[in-house]
């Protein structure tokens, strides 16, 4: 049995299950049941949303989870 993954996300270390997808971390970031103005970033490179589903998460990895926001 796998320990998980240690990742960082947002500036904070967290523990996923081994096998958690970029899809996995965008639904324990937000609450938003079709998330809408999410863009997600591993070491710097866009992630399409295309690919979330199928995008493993690995130690390590620095992932910036980012959504819109309307006003000034």
């Amino acid at each position: 049995m796998s320990a998980g993954v240690s990742v960082l996300i947002n500036g904070e270390t967290v523990t996923l299950a081994a096998g958690s997808t970029v899809a996995d971390v965008v639904v324990r970031m937000t609450t938003l049941a079709q998330p809408r103005g999410v863009a997600v970033a591993i070491d710097r490179c866009v992630v399409p949303r295309s690919e979330w589903a199928g995008t493993l998460v690995r130690t390590g990895n620095h992932i910036e989870v980012v959504t819109a926001a309307a006003g000034g």
